[in-house]
């Protein structure tokens, strides 16, 4: 329950008494005001502020002079409300990008989407799906969107038969310029027969005098199509995904993806040139694409999206963030580990915690009228991942969700990830103050280790809870030297594969944990390795499991989560991944189980020193299925898997919650920020909300309570209320006494 501030317990006091909120609670609090959706304000009356007092929600003030302001009264839900010129509701916006207007007298935000359709009843007259090349929306509070514009309706005449992805839109000397991922470009026409090779894929740009448009195309490419660094000449690097930033002056395009990884370059002063010759790599290929570079505190951050995005209801796809002194890296974790390492660095940053959000990527970054940053992103909606029922195109809805900074590192929700209840708005209108920062997640810990299920390795044979699955030959395995040694199979797990053996054991009845340390003999660079791994899987049969392994990946190194279900429709996936943090000699992983009222939640979690533990997403299952914990080395023969231990333990009891300090009303208020209209150097504060979750909620469980601390209250602002009650009620007892006196005289 949330507790109420100092302001609402005076406020309440006055109410119940039926003296003026201004009044009673002094200078410093002002009339409220409440906050419309579409960012008007009206001012609240007494019985709305008592209504808002009395169970504790925040309550928007324009504050006096000295003292704290309130927090903005209204909340929203992702995802976010985009609406068509017609009313209708637009579906999806992938790969977002958000600006500020740079005109004072616009006092709005615009939303840049990917070449996408928007919604499943809008067709072409062949009937199929209209799509809008690079949709424009405009907000005045960050969560209701009105449509716009179409920003290129016409495919500029160097593109050829391909898309246009991933809008990112700047301020450069006085003019908008909209970069954009063109998939294909005019090539060559190499057969003779007036049909242009595709040239590859480039960075466009188009200029513009307002956000809105109309946009003028520069007429070719600002990054050009080009072969993979180190690579085969001849082939094209995915030239995706345009980031533009500013620092000390110099202009820099970032840019990449899987094919290639990411780069960086300068950019000319009017944002219409690159030189090739400055280029830096920034990472390693096959692992990130989607870049967003922020800067605070001295550091940029470079944010990354890993995995599939476009899965349906197995979709992976996570945010991860590294960061450097300079603009152009090197760029490395909170482990010190690069980014362009074969054991690929990468601190989580957003990924799917269990309800039903999945696919969390491909980010932006935008800052309210407060100056608190706000995550913006892409996700599917498990139970409804879609655009249109039979068929398997991923509708990818917006979302968006507050950044807390903990230790000079970016979290989301104080580590909770993308949200799905009410969560308090961004400020959008001047004078205003952020809430607090959210109460940061506890992560869940092991409790007494189940013996009978637990192996340390220490004898010459494994314990007798183990029992395999397609046993291998006996030369392939063994225990020794306290751990156990598993060669690496060509099989896999899957009804399709050459099904690889595994050795399984009984899991325990209700929450728990699993974990072990694992090393693969996989040299630490080069490729490939595909797709050798070794970890843990808690497996129901070949076409039901979760799997949490150290895996090869081309010329990488990286800790896979995954999952297999099966029977799905036709044409449905049965498999989809994600991925966690570093690799390294060895790598501890851990699979948490616990369970809603609905389904089994299974979260990873990854480690490099066993002590400090980076979360890898979460997986669900219906209840009632009840998968053994199992050990895989598989997918490629000619290595071996090392397991050091295996560790069952039952949850350890949720700490409890601290009490939140006493709120000092006279500490004024930060001052507000005016956001910059370009992504330069982005500023963000620490700040992020949390509000009650029902039972059941995947964000209770994972903070280990079912019932959250309010926003912005203490348990002093009661108190207080309570001794104002008291005090004024002393106060009219002594006039009343007084005047009954005076009476009393004037009657004798």
């Amino acid at each position: 329950m949330r507790k109420l501030s100092l302001a609402a317990g005076f406020t309440a006091a006055a109410l119940l008494l039926g003296v003026a909120p201004a009044a009673a609670a002094g200078a410093g609090i002002a009339q409220p005001v409440a906050t419309g959706a579409n960012g008007a304000t009206t001012t609240a009356s007494a019985s709305a502020s008592a209504s808002a007092a009395t169970v504790g929600a925040p309550t928007s003030v324009t504050p006096a002079a000295g003292a704290r302001a309130a927090v903005a009264a209204d909340t929203f839900t992702n995802p976010l409300t985009l609406t068509l010129a017609d009313g209708r509701p637009a579906e999806q916006c992938a790969d977002p990008d958000v600006i500020r207007s740079a005109d004072p007298a616009d006092a709005a935000w615009y939303l840049f989407c990917t070449r996408d359709a928007l919604d499943s009843e809008e067709t072409n007259p062949d009937g199929s799906l209209r799509f809008y090349s690079i949709p424009t929306y405009r907000s005045t509070d960050l969560v209701t969107w009105t449509f716009v514009t179409e920003a290129l309706p016409e495919k500029p005449a160097w593109i050829n038969d391909g898309d246009m992805w991933a809008p990112d839109v700047v301020f450069l000397n006085g003019k908008y310029n909209l970069y954009y991922t063109a998939t294909k470009t005019v090539g060559p026409d190499t057969n003779g027969d007036g049909v242009p090779d595709d040239g590859g894929a480039a960075i466009g740009v188009a200029t513009s005098d307002s956000p809105a448009g109309p946009w003028t195309d520069s007429g070719g490419p600002v990054v050009a199509p080009a072969a993979p660094p180190g690579g085969n000449p001849n082939d094209r690097r995915w030239t995706f995904d345009p980031e533009v930033i500013t620092a000390d002056g110099q202009n820099y395009l970032y840019y990449g993806s899987y094919f290639g990884g990411l780069s960086v370059r300068e950019l000319s002063a009017d944002g219409l040139t690159t030189d090739p010759a400055t280029q830096v790599q920034i990472s390693i290929s096959n692992r990130y694409e989607g870049t967003n570079v922020v800067e605070h505190d001295g550091y940029y951050y470079l944010l990354g999206s890993a995995t599939n995005c476009c899965a349906g209801p197995l979709t992976g796809y996570g945010v991860f963030v590294g960061r450097s002194t300079s603009p152009t890296g090197p760029f490395v974790d909170k482990t010190g580990t690069s980014l362009l390492a074969g054991r690929v660095g990468g601190t989580p940053l957003l990924h799917q915690n269990g309800n039903r959000w999945i696919g969390t990527g491909h980010n932006t970054m935008a800052t309210d009228l407060a100056g608190t940053s706000w995550i913006v992103y892409h996700a599917v909606d498990r139970n409804d991942p879609y655009m249109v029922e039979g068929e398997t195109y991923t509708k990818r809805p917006v979302l968006m969700d507050r950044i807390d900074w903990v230790d000079g590192w970016p979290t989301v929700r104080g580590g909770a990830g993308p949200s799905d209840t009410p969560q308090p708005a961004p400020v959008t209108v001047a004078g205003q103050a952020a809430a607090p920062a959210s109460t940061p997640v506890v992560q869940p810990k092991p409790g007494e280790t189940i013996a009978a299920l637990s192996d340390d390795f220490d004898g010459d044979a494994l314990g007798a809870q183990w029992s395999w699955t397609r046993q291998p030959d006996a030369s392939s395995f063994g225990v020794a030297d306290g751990s156990f040694s598993f060669d690496t199979q060509a099989g896999d797990l899957g009804p399709e594969a050459n099904a690889a053996g595994l050795v399984t054991e009984a899991a325990p009845e209700g929450d728990y944990v699993v974990e072990t340390r694992v090393s693969v003999n996989v040299p630490a660079e080069g490729c490939c390795q595909n797709y050798v791994q070794g970890g843990i899987v808690l497996y129901t049969d070949d076409g039901n499991f979760i799997k949490h392994a150290v895996s090869s990946i081309w010329e990488t190194r990286q800790t896979e989560f995954a999952k297999r279900q099966s029977p799905v429709p036709a044409g449905y996936p049965v498999y989809g991944n994600g991925v966690g943090g570093p690799v390294g000699d060895e790598t501890y992983l851990r699979i948490v189980r616990q369970h809603s009222e609905t389904e089994n939640l299974y979260t990873g979690y990854t480690s490099l020193d066993g002590q400090t533990w980076d979360e890898s997403g979460t997986w669900t299952t219906p209840l009632g299925v009840t998968p053994r914990i199992g050990l895989v080395s598989m997918a490629g023969s000619g290595f071996t898997t090392t397991f050091d231990y295996v560790r069952v333990s039952g949850l350890a009891a949720a700490p409890v919650e601290p009490t939140e300090p006493p709120v000092d009303p006279t500490t004024p208020p930060a001052p507000p920020v005016t956001p910059t209209p370009s992504a330069t150097a982005v500023p963000i504060v620490p700040g992020a909300t949390s509000s009650a979750a029902p039972a059941g909620d995947p964000d209770a469980i994972r903070r280990g309570s079912l019932s959250q601390t309010g926003a912005d209250g203490s348990t002093l602002g009661l108190v207080a209320g309570i001794a104002a009650v008291l005090v004024v009620a002393g106060l009219v007892l002594v006039l009343l006494r007084r005047r009954a006196a005076k009476h009393s005289t004037d009657r004798s």
